[in-house]
């Protein structure tokens, strides 16, 4: 991953690492889940600053009252993807089917794949922010998820979910 800043964040369930680049967050994810080598002494930003107070916020148990300017870098298929998982309202889940439909419907083709759509999911850069963790399996359970299922329990009952 290219970036111009790097930071971990002490979350309630686990260390979280940061990157940004030209005043965009880039990436967001569980530490022990990022196998690449990263620079913390590269120092921080304006973005990452502001996303270590949304998530202060968000691991309060309140929703943020504002955004963060992301970058999703990925194919087209997976940025679609991920728009349809931000449009997620807090305390909310669909299930990877009812964003395959979406999918489909955009395409105007009968039927997407689950799993493409799933694929797309567990490659999202940017956890918790582009919310992966409220996209579970049709029957309820909560399938994938990059962090730890354990997590997305957490996720999910600190929104409000049952």
């Amino acid at each position: 991953m290219i970036y111009d800043a790097c930071r971990l964040y002490d979350s309630p369930i686990g260390k979280i690492v940061m990157f940004s680049r030209g005043g965009l967050l880039t990436g967001l994810c569980f530490q022990e889940t990022y196998d690449e080598d990263y620079d913390l002494s590269c120092g921080s930003s304006k973005v990452l600053e502001e996303t270590c107070r949304w998530l202060d916020i968000y691991f309060s148990g309140t929703i943020p009252d504002f955004d963060i300017p992301i970058m999703l870098e990925g194919t087209d298929f997976q940025k679609r993807v991920w728009e349809h998982v931000r449009d997620i309202p807090y305390g909310e889940t669909v299930s990877y089917g009812d964003i395959a439909a979406m999918m489909a419907k955009e395409r105007n083709i009968p039927r997407m794949s689950n799993q493409a759509v799933g694929t797309a999911v567990g490659k999202n850069k940017i956890s918790i922010i582009v919310p992966c963790h409220r996209v579970i399996n049709a029957d309820g359970r909560l399938g994938q998820y990059g962090g730890n299922e354990d997590r997305k329990l957490y996720l999910l009952q600190l929104e409000g979910h049952e």
